[in-house]
């Protein structure tokens, strides 16, 4: 059974927010040796939510929240948090509803910005990282993989496609009504990631040219190279002759002190953790442009767009809904057809047949299963599965187990 557990901008404060990104991967990793029931899990943090996608094992009734409960604790835990905090902060969803979900939110329309650019990226790397872990399971693979190809397809088939929405973006868009020139405005960029590389892309489209690159892991000279930029040693003198500065970094903290007090500086901190100390904000001329002054001033969605992608991902859902229903009675059919071809093969290999006949009878199979399983997917899309079980019973004589219905629901933990 697949489960979700959500925090993000809506449900969370961007302080619960960043404590999980900062503990919680790895509390979650550990589940996966250290609990029976859970099979696998990856885990999507970003600038804006933490989720932990689970693939667990439900041998006994209420099964399921004695994972959430599981779960729930490792992450308070290892982050740091009061249980019922976290408790209270995080979204379930279970079943069908974990694919409706990760579909809305691969594809842009669960973010601060709808349609974001990033986020599908970001989905794509949470599933890579868990192969690395070795943390996945075919279910997650199989939902990760349908994730990304249903974001494909609303973008391509809406008008949040080409639409180059990001949060760095919108974070310079609200900087922009405070810079009279961005050609004569020095930029200091905190960061060498991909966030950093796109907010340099931003400015330059801007129309920034004094911009420069400061790095505390001491990758600032490969990122200027690259990206064409000049290259800072050290944040305070850098500070004292900026006039925005942008971080996104992961190693990194701005405190009030590396600041100059009485000169006007703009600070824009787009990292999660944050980057930058809240108390920055109290230092005389300069302005904090952090994520929750961003979320409060995102754009309202564009409705048209929005609906025809929720319909879309709806779709989506339903048909991934469908084909976990349908897959085991597929591969019960699938598997007694793989027995009597190989039966067959061993019989005509001993009559003395060669490749060529082998290739032939496991084509003919494969034409021969494809028509059935196209109609068993159809059927479970249709709600008519105990048909598909009742003919495979009486047909081959085999019995297929139903799979137990589940809630789908998206409720928070009570």
């Amino acid at each position: 059974m697949l489960l979700c557990l959500s925090a993000n901008h809506r449900n969370a404060s961007f302080d619960v927010l960043e404590r999980l990104s900062v503990g919680a991967p790895a509390a979650t990793r550990a589940l996966v040796d250290d609990e029976l029931f859970v099979s696998g899990a990856v885990v999507l943090a970003t600038c804006n939510r933490f989720e932990a996608y689970l693939d667990i094992d439900e041998p006994l009734t209420g099964g399921d929240a004695v994972a959430v409960e599981s779960v729930v604790e490792a992450m308070a835990d290892a982050s740091g948090l009061d249980a019922d905090v976290l408790r209270s902060s995080v979204a379930v969803h279970r079943g069908s509803a974990v694919a409706s979900h990760l579909f809305a939110v691969t594809s842009g329309l669960e973010s601060i910005v709808v349609g974001e650019e990033e986020i599908s990226g970001q989905v794509s790397r949470a599933l890579d990282s868990a192969r690395v872990d070795g943390t996945t399971s075919r279910a997650l693979e199989r939902l990760f993989q349908k994730a990304t190809h249903t974001s494909r397809g609303i973008r391509g088939r809406t008008s949040l496609r080409g639409a180059h929405r990001s949060l760095v973006r919108l974070a310079l868009q609200l900087a922009d009504s405070r810079i009279a020139d961005w050609a004569s405005t020095r930029v200091l960029v905190v960061g060498t990631g991909r966030y950093a590389a796109k907010t340099v892309g931003a400015l330059r489209g801007l129309g920034a040219t004094d911009l420069r690159v400061y790095s505390p892991s001491g990758r600032a000279a490969a990122f200027a190279a690259t990206h064409g930029l000049a290259v800072e040693s050290s944040f305070p003198d850098a500070a004292s002759r900026a006039d925005v500065v942008i971080t996104c970094t992961t190693e990194a903290v701005v405190h009030a002190d590396a600041l100059t007090p009485g000169r006007r500086l703009l600070v824009i901190d787009l990292g999660l953790p944050r980057n930058v100390d809240p108390d920055v904000a109290r230092v005389e001329g300069v302005e904090l442009l952090d994520l929750e002054t961003i979320k409060l001033h995102a754009p309202l969605e564009q409705f048209d767009a929005h609906d025809h992608a929720r319909a879309l991902v709806g779709d989506a859902a339903a048909e991934f809904a469908a084909d976990l229903a349908a897959a085991p009675a597929i591969t019960a059919l699938r598997a007694e057809a793989h027995a009597v071809l190989e039966a067959e093969i061993a019989r005509a290999r001993a009559r003395g047949a060669g490749d060529e006949t082998e290739a032939a009878l496991r084509h003919l199979a494969g034409v021969i299963l494809h028509g059935p399983s196209v109609r068993i997917r159809e059927a479970a899309a249709e709600g008519r599965l105990d048909d598909v079980h009742a003919a495979l019973e009486t047909l081959h004589g085999i019995r297929v187990e139903a799979p137990v219905a589940d809630e789908g629901d998206g409720a928070a933990i009570a």
